[in-house]
């Protein structure tokens, strides 16, 4: 089979296509022909060597799938040969087949293409699980999202409207801001044209109930100033690769709440019914994944680079069937 290899940690151009023998399915695995692998910016920092958990080299990245059962593993139940799931994983995605356990797993809802299915996942999980059980967003709040144009932002403003809020979408290009307006946020600054903290007041001058960051860096103490008193500031990631210095001060003037999430931190019961709630949305087209860019796998490294710019706008896709 094809398949992307980081054999040795670099850029996204260190990873080469090369032909690997097909995975087996061991106990409880199964094995999934890949349609479609997203991008994700943990699977730019693990090819170079810096997430916080390391994949000896070779190793096959990606990290996020949708496609269709062709294996089963000894002993393993609860899918079939000829089911289309969607799976995530620390690595092995961007191939033409991928073994991986059925706790990964999620069957893929009728009507839904791969390439929806695998974009879906991982952002719109982490937006959801985000909106409903940490910054807890209830219909007419204010709501600023940081790096709307990004996977985790722009899936951010895209449920956050869904629950009735106004989103305020921050990002970096005029073209990452029509996206996010085109997905219902209420008002757009482009935090490059203008500075942010003086943009946030302007245009919130009561104040934010919360706000979503998954980028971090100096985008982050502007928006918590943007606060209203009682807001809630829920960090979700560093994608600007730089990890914030907040005054407390902040924090104890304004009475706000600051949070970090995970998703092992949602208490199982709300994990349970955000899930579904989540599922059912997908399925009834409710809600769709923004794909800004769609590669070929010949083209991985290019759709990596995109991702580690900064330059894409909701997912970059990965389609293994598409010849380059």
């Amino acid at each position: 089979m094809r398949a992307a290899v980081c054999a040795a940690y670099g850029p996204p151009e260190s990873v080469r296509i090369d032909d690997l023998p097909s995975p087996q399915a061991g106990p409880g695995q199964v094995i999934v022909r890949v349609g479609a692998a997203a991008v994700n910016y943990p699977d730019v920092l693990l090819i170079a060597g810096r997430y916080q958990v390391a994949v000896p080299t070779p190793f096959v990245p990606g990290s996020e799938f949708a496609g269709t059962v062709i294996g089963i593993g000894q002993g393993t139940t609860g899918f079939a040969v000829g089911d289309r799931v969607a799976g995530t994983g620390m690595f092995g995605a961007f191939a033409e087949e991928v073994a991986v356990a059925t706790a990964g797993l999620t069957p893929v809802p009728d009507g839904v293409d791969d390439r929806s299915a695998a974009a879906f996942g991982v952002a719109h999980r982490t937006a959801w699980h985000t909106l409903r059980s940490v910054a807890r967003v209830e219909p007419g709040d204010d709501v600023i999202v940081l790096g709307a144009g990004g996977g985790v932002g722009l899936a951010a403003v895209q449920l956050a409207v869904h629950l009735g809020a106004r989103v305020t979408a921050v990002a970096s290009s005029d073209e990452k801001l029509h996206a996010a307006i085109g997905h219902g946020a209420h008002r757009a600054i482009n935090h490059r044209a203008q500075p942010l903290r003086h943009a946030l007041r302007d245009a919130l001058p009561g104040g934010a109930a919360a706000v979503i960051d998954p980028v971090g860096g100096e985008l982050s103490e502007p928006a918590l100033r943007a606060l209203r008193r009682g807001g809630r500031f829920v960090t979700v990631g560093f994608a600007s690769g730089a990890i914030p210095r907040i005054p407390l001060n902040l924090v104890l003037i304004k009475g706000v709440t600051v949070q970090g999430f995970q998703f092992g931190d949602v208490p199982a019961g709300e994990f349970r019914r955000n899930d579904e709630q989540l599922r059912t949305l997908l399925a009834d087209n409710v809600i769709r994944p923004h794909i800004g860019a769609v590669y070929p796998l010949a083209a991985v490294a290019d759709a990596l680079r995109q991702v580690a710019d900064g330059h894409a706008v909701g997912k970059v896709v990965v389609d293994v069937g598409l010849r380059a």
